[in-house]
């Protein structure tokens, strides 16, 4: 089959590339190649992609509507899976706009393709930001996500009320995956396991935030990528939506759906450092300091209805994570 991923230069979308190409499907990948991070990394993650003899790159932005719909008329995918984002919730605080122009404005660009091209299935990166003060745990898709406190978070929910309308308008079966904490090799520097990584490898301090009494369901990339596969082949019908309930009228008319994409297991930030700690046999000099604006105190995934669908389970434990993801920092830096 043949996919367009955006982002694919991002952590997720490399991985799961490298996931599709394995099982022979050809791979149109978009990415911008921004700075937000060490582009070096990406171009990394990318070198390796173009190994693969199926394998496409177009460097462009998601935000050029032209750019983007010729594209979609080139190259007649099958399915769409939207990584490409603007991420992280401090940053929001700084750079609102930026948040705009990629996560709503370039994301009504990836839609009109689809619309216009006939995409068998959408699927697209949500968050587990979307609960927001939602303090009914773990969280279930069929909570309430009207309350975010942060721009990422309110751009990631209007993700989801975009997909929802072209799915009724147009009939375009959407996907939207609310992912938690994602971590593992080739993970993203702004990131909590890679950021006190580097800093205790290097002999700084780490800052931890609300005193490390934060819990975050981090789940190991392996395990994101093995749903992200399995779901990619389960296409919502205007039938088998059960977002509010089985019985709602209004899901028999749209074929969309949302899960939850965590590990179910919320571990406490303290912790997490302590078995990095560990792992690095390194004591890091810590700076304990107040929660953050934007910040939400705890995620934990209720994902019952996801690995009902699928018939899996995540496989790697926190520990065995990461280990897996020091292994790669020692070996890549």
């Amino acid at each position: 089959m043949k996919y367009l991923i955006t982002g694919v230069a991002g952590f997720i979308g490399y991985h799961l590339a490298i996931k599709l190409l394995n099982h022979g499907h050809e791979i149109v990948g978009i990415d911008n190649l921004n700075n937000y991070y060490d582009i070096n990394l990406k171009i990394a993650r990318l070198n390796l992609l173009k190994n693969y003899s199926k394998f496409y790159f177009i460097k462009t932005n998601i935000s050029n509507k032209n750019k983007i719909l010729k594209i979609f008329n080139k190259y007649n995918f099958q399915r769409v899976i939207h990584l490409a984002s603007q991420v992280g919730v401090r940053y929001s605080l700084k750079n609102p706009f930026s948040y705009i122009n990629t996560n709503i404005i370039g994301y009504l660009n990836i839609l009109e393709g689809c619309r216009y091209n006939k995409i068998e299935h959408l699927l697209y990166a949500s968050s587990s930001s979307v609960y927001g003060l939602n303090n009914k745990l773990p969280f279930s898709t069929s909570d309430s996500s009207d309350h975010p406190i942060s721009i990422y978070a309110i751009t990631k929910k209007t993700n989801e009320l975009m997909s929802h309308n072209y799915s009724y308008l147009y009939k375009i079966p959407s996907t939207g995956l609310r992912f938690f904490t994602v971590y593992g090799p080739w993970g993203r520097p702004d990131m909590a396991l890679f950021k006190f990584t580097k800093a205790i490898l290097e002999g700084k301090n780490i800052d931890i935030y609300n005193y490390g009494k934060m819990y975050r369901d981090f789940t190991y990339i392996d395990d994101i990528i093995e749903v992200i596969f399995r779901l990619q082949k389960i296409i919502p019908s205007i039938h088998s939506n059960d977002i509010i309930n089985d019985k709602s009228l209004i899901n028999n008319l749209v074929p969309y759906n949302i899960y939850n994409i965590g590990n179910r297991n919320p571990i406490k930030l303290i912790k997490f450092v302590n078995i990095l700690e560990n792992e690095l046999g390194i004591h890091a000099q810590k700076n304990m300091l107040p929660i953050q604006p934007g910040d939400v105190i705890n995620t934990h995934a209720d994902t019952s209805k996801l690995y009902n669908i699928i018939n899996f389970e995540p496989t790697i434990d926190i520990k065995k994570g990461i280990k897996f993801f020091v292994d790669w920092y020692r070996k890549f830096y």
